[in-house]
């Protein structure tokens, strides 16, 4: 399952999280995020309770996006204990967003 994340809820939803999350910055009008939203669905339905995943949509959330440093979209940031431990951006195929997950 996805969540949809806001400055009123990534706390509580990604820094408060008892396991990692995997959070997709993407914005509507963004051809690789539309290429990879279905790669990041399935792997939060394969990954159910063993990793969260969040999505920020830029355009609505512009605080996010600047606090984290965002300036090209798609961008996947991974927390782990409440902590950005890794960054990519860029469209992926499904292995090298596992990759980048578990590694």
């Amino acid at each position: 399952m996805e969540v949809v994340l806001t400055s009123n809820n990534f706390e509580e939803e990604v820094l408060n999280s008892k396991i990692p999350v995997l959070v997709d910055f993407w914005a509507t009008w963004c051809g690789p995020c539309r290429m990879i939203a279905p790669i990041i669905e399935e792997i939060a339905r394969e990954n159910e309770g063993k990793i969260k995943v969040g999505k920020v949509n830029v355009d609505e959330e512009e605080e996010l996006a600047i606090k984290y440093g965002i300036s090209s979209i798609p961008t996947l940031l991974l927390f782990k204990e409440g902590q950005l431990v890794k960054k990519t951006l860029g469209y992926m195929p499904k292995d090298a967003v596992e990759k980048f997950i578990n590694e």
